[in-house]
């Protein structure tokens, strides 16, 4: 079976309070004088600490245009994307020129060439490596990246397989917007990236198995999640409806994906679920019935750095490892949601 050997997260360079962060977003976004108790309340639900972000906060007031704030987010997604992945090799015991296959996953930056070519030399990758960067995905890619790795080595089982991604969310925030999507992504988002080595069955590589992955499209939700590309940069599309998506699919989807392997709910030992907010969260519990404490985790990595799209649930998946370790040979499911509206299970064995 595919293996994920390790996992590494960092986080963006500067680190901010909540209420550092919802202070300037009420100086940028509102008027002056304007009545803040909304964006309070939306900052205070979220549930986040503080979090991690790309530029000094002064600079958020006026981030430029479009290309000057991608310009940010290469000059950043590279260092952060060396140290995540150097990190993930070093603690799966390989080295650079083990890579066979580099996938890169944002939706918070473009770049040609791609981060991941940017990144060869700067590694010592081999030139001969493969290299696939995919964009859109959001939040889903973390985990529908180690399905898409998983499917290349149950076909090369000799390869080894690196996920990385780099998320700068809060390159998105739009300064003259005081929309409820703006203000709730803003409260909510933060800045990170994560790398996952996934080496194939005959490498022999300890850590938890992938045994299976499922994915699922949702007729009709294409409107709940998403960006608006303007002028300006990605202006956030977060539709008040994405919990009840999440209610109305998400217990039928996971039931008849375990069922298929002879299991149930309660089989399953740590549940590595992406943060995607308090109200997805709860939303995810409720439909699935999980125990108390069944994503204690995930809502510790909300709380301490944010939503960080596609990296949080690798995050949450390395903090699982180092905190949970589950008994040996029991399963595991990991899953996220994002922009289409879609969801990626991925089954593990412990």
């Amino acid at each position: 079976m595919t293996r994920i050997a390790a996992v590494h997260g960092v986080l963006a360079p500067y680190r901010y309070s909540q209420r550092e962060i919802t202070d300037m977003v009420a100086r940028t976004c509102l008027p002056d004088g304007a009545d803040r108790r909304l964006l309070d309340r939306l900052h205070t639900s979220a549930g986040v600490a503080g979090r991690a972000m790309a530029m000094p906060l002064e600079r958020y007031a006026d981030p430029g245009d479009f290309g000057d704030t991608n310009d940010v987010f290469i000059e950043t997604a590279v260092p952060l994307g060396e140290e995540a992945v150097a990190g993930a090799l070093d603690a799966a015991g390989l080295s650079p020129r083990d890579v066979d296959l580099l996938m890169f996953t944002s939706v918070t930056g473009i770049a040609a060439p791609s981060v991941d070519a940017r990144l060869v030399g700067r590694l010592g990758l081999r030139p001969d490596v493969k290299r696939l960067p995919v964009f859109g995905l959001g939040c889903v890619a973390g985990a529908a990246g180690l399905a898409r790795l998983h499917d290349h080595l149950l076909g090369r089982p000799d390869d080894v397989a690196v996920l990385l991604s780099v998320e700068l969310c809060s390159l998105t925030f739009q300064p003259d917007d005081a929309s409820p999507a703006n203000l709730v992504a803003s409260g909510l988002f933060g800045d990170g990236a994560a790398a996952a080595v996934l080496c194939g069955a005959r490498r022999g590589a300890g850590g938890p198995a992938v045994v299976e992955t499922r994915s699922h499209l949702y007729p009709d939700t294409g409107h709940v999640m998403g960006w608006d590309i303007t002028g300006s940069g990605f202006r956030v599309l977060l539709d008040p409806g994405v919990p009840d998506v999440v209610r109305k699919n998400l217990a039928a989807d996971v039931d008849g994906f375990l069922t298929d392997h002879g299991l149930t709910r309660d089989d399953i030992t740590a549940w590595v679920c992406h943060p995607g907010g308090p109200k997805v969260l709860k939303a995810v519990e409720e439909s699935l019935d999980l125990p108390a404490g069944a994503l204690d985790v995930t809502w510790r990595s909300l709380g301490s750095i944010g939503n960080l799209s596609s990296s949080s649930v690798l995050h949450v998946l390395r903090d699982t490892l180092a905190e949970r370790r589950p008994p040996a040979g029991t399963a595991g499911l990991l899953l996220a949601m994002g922009p289409g509206f879609c969801a990626e299970l991925v089954l593990l064995r412990w």
